[in-house]
């Protein structure tokens, strides 16, 4: 397993998701930096941090993750390499497998640079800029911990998400797929079932009420893992892809 998880991290290497990666969370610090200049009075390290949060979890996580997806599967589908992959004498769950591993290393780690990048955008922007310096503590381990809840609940939206992209050749059915979860989650932002639409778990991390942060923390996590074996499943007893 340790071999494939290798190979895949070269092909990332030599992809375009450092780029994403970096451009995605690259972003949300911009809108921040600018923000902050266009400040008239000082606010609190919440103010912006946790609105950071709000934006990569509410629109930049779900359409990072459509493009991440579709551009992991295209590796193979682009050449058509899937037939000499699956011919090789190792288990076909374990191609699959870190397949999904490697993009939930991706998303993991836009996250936290989603963190980092937006801290660095405040302090470059009231280097400028100092009687705008944030007001009150920066609690890093609380941000870091929604984050992290975050991460959790996209699971199963991820797990859709890499499902579709590695299961049609054509980019096309999980870009659709992708943009219509994401133009739904924005348009019934306030709906009270979107705690159980796998597009709107993530923001549900942000909600004073503990009902909602738990349930769709639990069902975006919990059905995530159950929806990532079985696509393994499902894709390693195909034949032809």
């Amino acid at each position: 397993m340790i071999a494939v998880l290798s190979v895949e991290l070269r092909k990332l290497n030599r992809s375009l998701a450092a780029v994403l990666a970096i451009a995605a969370s690259s972003l949300i610090a911009i809108f921040g930096f600018f923000m902050v200049l266009r400040g008239t009075r000082a606010q609190s390290w919440d103010m912006w941090m946790v609105s950071a949060i709000g934006i990569w979890a509410y629109f930049m996580l779900p359409m990072s993750v459509t493009a991440l997806t579709a551009l992991v599967a295209h590796m193979e589908h682009g050449p058509k390499s899937w037939d000499h992959l699956r011919s090789l004498p190792l288990p076909r769950w374990r191609l699959y497998a870190a397949k999904a591993a490697m993009v939930l290393l991706v998303v993991a780690i836009m996250s936290l640079l989603t963190l980092l990048l937006t801290w660095g955008a405040v302090v470059l922007a009231t280097t400028l800029k100092p009687e705008l310096t944030p007001t009150g503590p920066f609690e890093l381990a609380r941000y870091a911990t929604t984050m992290g809840k975050v991460f959790l609940s996209a699971l199963l939206m991820i797990a859709i998400q890499l499902w579709i992209a590695l299961r049609f050749a054509s980019f096309v059915p999980a870009l659709v797929v992708g943009i219509g979860g994401t133009f739904f989650s924005v348009v019934a932002t306030s709906a009270k079932q979107g705690v159980f639409f796998p597009w709107q778990m993530p923001v549900n991390m942000l909600a004073t009420e503990a009902w909602r942060v738990n349930t769709a923390l639990g069902l975006g996590c919990g059905l995530g893992l159950v929806v990532l074996a079985l696509a393994t499943v499902h894709l390693s007893r195909r034949e032809v892809l």
